[in-house]
Order: C-alpha cells, then sequence, then structure tokens
C-alpha cells in the first residue's frame, strides 16, 4: 500500500505541472501573448534593428529559460547524488514556477507597451522552475520500483498529466467561452494554472519519501559545492568509454526530444500568428491531444512489452516526423462569402449607407507610433474606431462597434490601401458591390515563403476540394500528436531510467535534464533563426530534421548493453559503501 501511494505521488506531480504545460505554455498563453503582442505592436517589433515576430519573440524566450536550467542541472545532479535534497529541490523549484505562473495574472494591469514583456519575463521564470523541478522529479523515478516496472510507471505518470492538465483546460475553456474571452478571464487561467500545480505538488511532497544514502556527504558552502559539482561533471564526462550506450543514447535524445518538445511549446503561437487559428481552435486542440495521450502513453507501454522499449520509440519518431512534414501543409481556406471576410461592408437601401461589420478581426496594434495606427488616423471616417482611453501618451485606436458610411470615395481609397494590411475587406451591394481585398499579412497569402508551394499545393488540391478549413487541419494535427506524445515522452525517459545506475541516478538524470534543456534551448533557437531569416514554415522543417538525425542513431543504441553496465556500477558502489 505504501508503495502504491509513493508512486501514486509521484504521478501526480505530472498531474498538477501538465496544466502549466497545456493551460498555459500551448493553449491558453500563446494566443494571449500573441493579442497582446499585436496590440502593441502589429506583426512585428524591431530588436536590434531586425524585425522579430511574436512566434519568433516567443521561441526565444523558450531558448533562453531552457539555457539557464542547461547551465544547472548537471551539478545539481551531482550534489542530489551526495545529499538528500532530491525532493527539497523539487519543492523550491515547483514554488518559482508555480508563483511565476501566478504572477502572469498581472499582465493586463500594465501600460499597454509593457504586458508582453512581462508575460516574457513571467513565462522564463516559470520555465525555469518547470524545467529545474523536472531534473530532480526524473532523477526520483529509478526509486519508484523495478527495472521491468520502469515504462509502467513512467508512462503512468505522463497519462496522469494528460488527464489531470486536460481536466483544468475544460474548466479554462468554459470560463473563457462564457466570458467571450475577457482579459480577466485569461488572467484567472494563468493563477489557476499556478494554484494547481502548487496544489497537486504538495501530494508528491508528502506521499514521495527521499531516497536514501548512504554515507550522505558533510554540509557544504556554495563555492565548495560549486567545485565539487564541476570537478563530477568534469568526472562523469570523462565517463564516456565506461557508459558509452548511455552517452550515444543522450546525444540521440539530444535531438530527437528537440524535435518532440519544439512541436509542444511552439504549436500555439504557430497556429495563432501564422494560421490566423482562434483561442478556441487552439484550446480545443490541445483538449484532443490532452484525451488522446492519456491512453495512448498506456498504449504505448503495451506495445513496448511486445516489441521492446527501443522499437516502440523509434515507431514512434517516424511516425513524428510524417506529422510535422504534414503540419508544413497546412493553409487557411481564402475567404470567399462576404461573411468570411475580417471587414465586411454591406449597403442599405433604407439609410442608403454602407453598414459596417467584422468578421474573426484581430486587434489593431495600439502602440500610437505604430504604422497601423497612422493607417487608422487616415481612414478613422470609414473604419470602425474609437479612441483607446487607456493609452497615456498620445492617440490610439481600436476597433467600436459596427457604424455607418457613405464617402464612397474614401472607401475606393480605403480598399487600395488594405494590399498592404494583415486584414481582409468585402463590400456587397451598391456602387461597389463585389469588391474584395485580402492584405499581404493575412494568414491566407502565400507565396514568398520558401516552402510556401507546400501549403499553396496542399491547398488547391487537397484542403479546399474537401472544404477542410485551418480549424480541422489543426485538430487532425492535434489528434496524431495526442496519439504519439504521451508514448515518445514516456518511452524515452524509461529507457533512459532503465540504463542509469540507481546509485548515481540524480547525476545521470542532471545530465539527461541538461541534453534535454539545451535541447529545448536549440529547437526553439533554431526556429526563431530561421523564422527571421526565412519564415516560419521554414522554421518547423528544420524541426523535423533533428528528429530524423535523433532516430538515426537510436539504432545504434545497444540498451541490455547499458543495463547491464548500470548493474555492474551499483554494485560496485554498494559494495564500496559497506566497506
Amino acid at each position: 500500500m505504501a508503495e502504491d501511494r509513493r508512486v501514486q505521488g509521484y504521478c501526480f506531480y505530472d498531474w498538477g505541472k501538465s496544466a502549466f504545460e497545456t493551460s498555459v505554455t500551448t493553449a491558453i498563453f500563446p494566443a494571449w501573448f500573441t493579442i497582446l503582442f499585436l496590440e502593441a505592436n502589429g506583426l512585428s517589433t524591431k530588436i536590434l534593428g531586425t524585425d522579430w515576430s511574436a512566434d519568433a519573440i516567443f521561441s526565444i524566450s523558450v531558448s533562453i529559460a531552457a539555457f539557464i536550467v542547461a547551465m544547472l542541472s548537471p551539478s545539481f545532479g551531482v550534489i542530489a547524488d551526495r545529499k538528500m535534497i532530491k525532493t527539497w529541490w523539487l519543492r523550491i523549484l515547483t514554488y518559482l514556477g508555480a508563483g511565476a505562473t501566478i504572477l502572469l495574472a498581472l499582465g493586463p494591469w500594465l501600460p499597454v507597451n509593457y504586458q508582453w514583456i512581462w508575460l516574457l519575463l513571467c513565462f522564463i521564470a516559470a520555465n525555469v522552475g518547470l524545467n529545474g523541478a523536472g531534473v530532480f522529479y526524473n532523477s526520483l523515478l529509478p526509486h519508484m520500483g523495478t527495472e521491468d516496472e520502469m515504462d509502467s510507471i513512467s508512462n503512468k505518470a505522463f497519462a496522469y498529466g494528460y488527464f489531470g492538465g486536460g481536466v483544468l483546460l475544460v474548466a479554462h475553456l468554459a470560463l473563457l467561452i462564457l466570458t467571450d474571452y475577457a482579459n480577466w478571464a485569461m488572467q484567472a487561467a494563468m493563477a489557476t494554472s499556478g494554484i494547481w500545480w502548487l496544489g497537486f505538488a504538495m501530494l508528491t511532497f508528502k506521499w514521495v519519501p527521499e531516497p536514501h544514502i548512504e554515507n550522505e556527504m558533510d554540509d557544504l558552502g556554495m563555492v565548495d559545492s560549486a567545485k565539487l559539482a564541476m570537478s563530477e561533471v568534469v568526472s562523469t564526462l570523462k565517463e564516456y568509454k565506461s557508459f558509452k550506450t548511455l552517452f550515444v543514447y543522450m546525444l540521440a535524445y539530444f535531438l530527437f526530444i528537440d524535435g518532440i518538445n519544439s512541436v509542444t511549446a511552439l504549436a500555439g503561437v504557430f497556429g495563432k500568428a501564422v494560421l490566423g487559428l482562434t483561442t478556441f481552435d487552439l484550446i480545443l486542440t490541445i483538449l484532443i491531444i490532452q484525451f488522446v495521450a492519456a491512453p495512448a502513453a498506456i498504449g504505448f507501454t503495451k506495445l513496448a512489452e511486445k516489441w521492446g522499449t527501443k522499437k516502440a520509440l523509434e515507431f514512434s519518431l517516424v511516425c513524428w516526423v510524417f506529422v510535422i512534414i504534414g503540419a508544413l501543409s497546412f493553409a487557411p481556406l481564402v475567404p470567399e462569402a462576404h461573411e468570411e471576410f475580417d471587414l465586411q461592408y454591406t449597403w442599405d437601401k433604407d439609410s442608403e449607407s454602407y453598414i459596417i461589420e467584422f468578421g474573426a478581426i484581430g486587434e489593431i496594434a495600439q502602440d500610437p507610433d505604430n504604422d497601423e495606427q497612422e493607417w487608422a488616423a487616415q481612414f478613422k471616417d470609414v473604419l470602425p474606431l474609437e479612441i483607446n482611453e487607456k493609452i497615456k501618451k498620445g492617440t490610439s485606436y481600436k476597433w467600436a462597434e459596427k457604424q455607418n458610411t457613405t464617402d464612397i470615395v474614401a472607401l475606393m481609397e480605403l480598399l487600395d490601401s488594405m494590399e498592404e494590411q494583415r486584414f481582409s475587406m468585402s463590400i456587397e451591394g451598391g456602387v461597389l458591390n463585389g469588391e474584395q481585398v485580402i492584405g499581404e499579412g493575412h494568414p491566407t497569402t502565400l507565396g514568398d515563403g520558401t516552402i510556401d508551394f507546400i501549403p499553396e499545393t496542399a491547398r488547391e488540391y487537397v484542403w479546399s476540394p474537401l472544404g477542410i478549413s485551418i480549424t480541422i487541419q489543426f485538430l487532425l494535427l492535434g489528434a496524431l500528436a495526442g496519439a504519439l506524445l504521451g508514448g515518445s515522452q514516456g518511452l524515452s525517459r524509461s529507457m533512459f531510467g532503465q540504463m542509469v545506475p540507481e546509485t548515481r541516478s540524480a547525476e545521470f538524470f542532471g545530465f539527461f535534464g541538461f541534453f534535454g534543456k539545451v535541447a529545448a534551448l536549440l529547437g526553439p533557437l533554431i526556429y526563431g533563426i530561421m523564422t527571421v531569416m526565412f519564415d516560419s514554415r521554414m522554421g518547423i522543417l528544420s524541426i523535423s530534421l533533428l528528429i530524423v538525425a535523433g532516430a538515426i542513431l537510436l539504432r545504434r543504441v545497444d540498451v541490455e548493453d547499458g543495463i547491464a553496465v548500470a548493474k555492474a556500477e551499483d554494485e560496485r558502489n554498494r559494495l564500496g559503501a559497506s566497506e
């Protein structure tokens, strides 16, 4: 019973932290961040003389958090193997991550130009807490059960995570729909995600004991602890030949987990900024992922029992490549019907004027110095606008309720200007009947990107003929990714746990965390650079190449040899401790 409670406590940490990974990282935060970024800057902002889009900046923030944890992970692991502090550090870093998540809710109370910056800073801090805690959380896995139980416990924890994150996300979705995605509802979603994470982590702190360590070292000061950690890190690296199989696996893991984590971290902001998806679309997709991934994780456990852990993992990676390449073909359908456009001008015979209504339109950039504000000011008589009273410095316009206009000349000038904007416009009835224009920055505009021929071709021959909207396209991706996510993550952690000596679990899981976090640094960094240099779809393509490289290297890993080496190391360490 005690062992069952211990495993349950271990799994409940996944249940809690997954609220951050689902509601915050993937479903709600990317869309919310993109909305606030667009409101402040429009499509991009200048950083060191270069234009940066919302998804590029988001990807770099993920990389910064990963870099911080990557630098700390090996040292944390070395010290944790010599002192009984695994659960202590898990607690401290959970406080950091959950606390920063709660602080995300303060963003909208700041001036508009600083809201997205505050969100980035808190998001980075929360990621440091999440990924830092992950080093110690993962290092507890070898102490949860026997080698034969590793696949089951690891995948069970992931299944808990998908269900836990999914349950809270359902509540968040209901809240956002009922409040029409009000800012306070977004704030509540962030705060409750942090509280959910911290609350269920308390069960972990209560039920999971600190693994016993023979001959625990004496307390050391910060400087001495850092010196010991660095010397042990160097010593472990010198053991490459002794643990060759394990190090080859870590390199393979470095590559393929980079691709998988990058997909989960960037899918939301890619969907919002590039494909023009709504917040509802993103949350619905994540819900599908959560409730498909949970049973799929258990299914991959059965597959691993039949094929072996390595073959089951290889199968999931091959499928991942097809999923990511398939995502390159996604393209929003070009609006055709009048009601599908962002701005809809409809002739009213009774008033002899055009009534202006909205489709699913994004807000105008709210920075008074932004080019979009200059455009809005120029056409304020024929655009449904009002002054944003929240902007204290300068005049800023935002969308207002529908209004009427009879200025035909100004409407014709507006039509000409729309080609350079990111909105679409349609006129029905009157002397301008049938006039339609789609701006060059609109999500449906393709052709300028290096590999835009892929989504263009798919849209022409598949999506448009079948009438498959971008929402359905993204939902298909969610279902396929969900079927693979739990299995690939659970099996990769389990496979590593099988080849790690129990007596040095935190040390090697520190390296495991180091490789995973450097991978989390590299993937979004490559995506950000490729997006700035080319476009977002080239960033997606680069992710698939990383998974291919990792899958190829994984074929060289001899799992049985790795397990044998780990057992031999445990015997030597336990014999030395007894003497």
